[in-house]
């Protein structure tokens, strides 16, 4: 994990500590690390947020189901619950909501250092949401032709996007609201402190680990303030075994669980081999 917040003094992304969400050109600082050991399999890599809480109900509410579904009554007659990013300057905004509206958009680079040559590292930016997010609950307006700038026509971008939702991407069946980054945003998180997929790393040779062992660095468009509100930002790589990935969560929470059953069956028994057996049924006489 590399925590690139920026508020330790000697940071190089403490710069950047307030950048605002429209800054022009965008702040941009590098981190340097060292891998210790290598990454054998394909590797994932995750942007982090702390205190970051979008598990509160008026922001989980704030969005529209049928507009990211593609349809366009809704596309320019938003829901109410998106209120107040419902319209701006009279126009109604798509995607709208605070979940939207609030969108993760710092850029991450990774390259490895070799003999003080940076080689950049392809990082893969589909694949990373879910089948049926992808598929199933997001949607493209529709109309004649395939041009979402004629498609979104009427339409303006949430107030804390520096672009409208057509221009997320290059690729048509990755922009709009079908781009992968945006679907994986709007899963929202149940605690404040989570991770969610960037980006995806694939093993090109069986004979050579995904990532080797060795110098690296980490370069950053910082766009996304999180200082205002006492948050932190921070880089992943992770990979899986057969197993699966790790989630030492789940363990604590398995054997807290299964400890306390143990405790109070033990209780129980105890209680039932004392008490049990006394004859509670009061003598009445005739």
């Amino acid at each position: 994990q590399i925590d690139y917040t920026g508020t330790d003094p000697s940071s190089p992304c403490n710069k950047c500590l307030n950048v605002s969400w429209d800054s022009t050109p965008p702040c941009t600082c590098t981190i340097n690390f060292t891998l210790e050991h290598s990454f054998e399999s394909n590797v994932f890599m995750y942007y982090g947020l702390s205190n970051f809480y979008q598990n509160h109900r008026r922001y989980v509410k704030s969005r529209d189901d049928s507009q990211l579904n593609g349809d366009n009554s809704s596309l320019l007659n938003p829901s109410k619950e998106c209120e107040p990013y419902r319209t701006n300057e009279d126009k109604p905004i798509a995607p709208c909501g605070a979940i939207a509206n609030s969108m993760f958009n710092d850029t991450l680079e990774l390259y490895r250092i070799d003999n003080d040559t940076r080689i950049p590292i392809t990082l893969i930016k589909k694949g990373i949401a879910w089948w049926t997010d992808k598929n199933v609950k997001f949607r493209n307006p529709t109309g004649d032709g395939n041009n979402l700038t004629a498609l979104f026509q009427g339409t303006t971008k949430p107030v804390n996007w520096p672009k409208p939702v057509y221009m997320l991407d290059s690729e048509p069946d990755n922009n709009g609201f079908i781009n992968e980054d945006f679907i994986v945003w709007m899963r929202t998180a149940a605690l404040p402190t989570f991770r969610k997929l960037y980006r995806l790393i694939e093993r090109k040779d069986n004979l050579q680990p995904t990532l080797q062992a060795g110098k690296y660095s980490l370069e950053i468009a910082y766009n996304y303030p999180v200082h205002s509100f006492d948050g932190r930002k921070r880089m992943i790589l992770s990979t899986i075994s057969w197993m699966g990935g790790k989630n030492p969560f789940l363990g604590i929470a398995y054997i807290t669980v299964g400890s306390i059953c143990f405790f109070l069956g033990v209780v129980l028994l105890i209680i039932h081999h004392k008490y049990g057996n006394r004859n509670t049924s009061a003598d009445i006489p005739n």
